[in-house]
């Protein structure tokens, strides 16, 4: 991922904080000779050893024939929002504002006991605070069948690239104004957009 550097993210704990809300990934590796890309949820682990993904893929899946060892990409996207020029006071080009992480390691395939152990951590994430969450470990044998029919994967991390475009190229008063007109818009994004802005300068 091409990152300027007034919009790469070098900071340890944000970029865990934003894998951790932001979840669901694109994976990306090669499969058959082809780029082949997968919408999963993945979640992240840290340890004394390093830092880990874990998910899993459809056995029919073309990706999970060539997983083990493969080189893997793993995505996260967070809020993006259209920046119109007509809120500068100045002419200039409209543009598009984000936040990305991306994630290079290595895939390893799990074995069933640890697919049991994903499954049971993955759903459990998932299910807290709902009014009647699911375990793993309620379900029947004859439900939980159905997990020989995926293949769970660790990826190592060995890079992470993290950008934040949120018009730190503007100067204080363009960027106020940035903000204010992503709050007058009603999408929801804009709005998480215009909240990352006001959070980041804060921190600068």
């Amino acid at each position: 991922m091409y990152i300027p550097d007034i919009y790469r993210n070098d900071d340890p704990e944000e970029i865990s904080r934003f894998i951790r809300a932001n979840g669901f990934a694109t994976l990306v590796t090669t499969a058959d000779g082809n780029p082949w890309a997968t919408h999963l949820p993945l979640m992240l682990r840290e340890t004394a050893g390093g830092q880990f993904l874990h998910g899993h893929l459809s056995i029919e899946n073309p990706q999970a024939r060539e997983l083990q060892g493969a080189k893997i990409l793993a995505i996260f996207l967070g809020p993006d929002a259209y920046i119109s020029s007509s809120w500068y006071d100045h002419e200039n080009v409209p543009t598009w504002n984000y936040i990305a992480v991306h994630a290079y390691g290595t895939a390893r395939v799990l074995d069933h006991d640890q697919t049991i152990a994903h499954l049971s951590e993955l759903t459990r994430h998932y299910e807290q605070g709902l009014e009647n969450p699911v375990s793993v470990e309620d379900l029947s044998e004859k439900t939980m069948r159905q997990a020989r029919a995926i293949v769970a994967f660790e990826i190592r991390i060995d890079e992470l690239h993290a950008k934040q475009k949120l018009s730190q190229n503007r100067d204080q008063a363009n960027h106020e104004a940035v903000i204010r007109a992503l709050e007058k818009r009603a999408e929801g994004r804009d709005q998480e957009i215009a909240r990352e802005m006001r959070r980041q300068r804060r921190s600068d």
